[in-house]
């Protein structure tokens, strides 16, 4: 008698560690379709939008002004 409990204790304890081996693959799985989702979602919104890209451009001239006096109050060269 006790050889049948410890074959029904033995399967019940491998198929508990199996259902716990598929769903951690399975979460890895949902985890790792929603991240290549987010990816292609990502690539197929435009990079730039059409209403901010002058802003951006203004923005960006402002800054290399700014880093090309601070570059030049480093040297000592006065504007």
């Amino acid at each position: 008698m006790d050889d049948v409990n410890l074959y029904v204790t033995l399967a019940a304890s491998g198929l508990a560690g199996l259902a716990m081996v598929v769903a951690a693959g399975l979460a890895g799985w949902r985890d790792w379709v929603a991240l290549k989702r987010r990816e292609i979602e990502a690539r197929a919104e435009p990079a730039v939008q059409p209403g901010r890209s002058a802003g951006a451009r203004i923005e960006i001239a402002d800054l290399r002004e700014r880093i090309r006096k601070l570059e030049a109050i480093a040297a000592g060269v006065e504007l």
